[in-house]
């Protein structure tokens, strides 16, 4: 189903989640909330192919190009990495390639994950959202 808010929407509405929380503590238990919430990713599709690489974690991530929008289903072996992988399938999941590729993914620094994860976890989120950029470039 397509998305109905545009990629803007979806950000600010991050944006405005996430300041509901003074603690980074309490903006983790958001994000593993959020990793629960991800569609279940079948064992047998946890290959080499799909995993993502530059993560100390193990994140794997699957796309569909379907109708001229990308649909992403992904998981990961750490619960904090598969909430930020599921932040991210949350505002670009089923968006055209031009829509992924021009949006600047800024939501990130205004909600200050990437300074607030640890040098490997963040160096993870780069990787995250390089692959996704790719993904989206792959079927302009």
């Amino acid at each position: 189903m397509e998305p109905t808010k545009t990629i803007q929407e979806t950000e600010a509405e991050i944006i405005e989640n996430f300041s509901m929380f003074d603690e980074w503590l309490d903006k983790y238990e958001y994000l593993i909330e959020l990793g629960k919430n991800l569609e279940s990713y079948p064992e047998s599709e946890k290959t080499e192919e799909k995993l993502i690489k530059g993560c100390q974690s193990r994140v794997w991530l699957d796309d569909n190009f379907e109708d001229g929008r990308l649909w992403f289903k992904a998981d990961s072996d750490a619960i904090i990495t598969k909430g930020i992988i599921s932040l991210l399938i949350s505002v670009y999941n089923g968006r055209t390639p031009q829509e992924i590729l021009s949006s600047d993914f800024s939501f990130i620094e205004k909600i200050g994950l990437k300074e607030n994860l640890s040098p490997t976890r963040a160096n993870g989120l780069v990787s995250m959202i390089e692959t996704i950029r790719r993904r989206a470039a792959e079927n302009v």
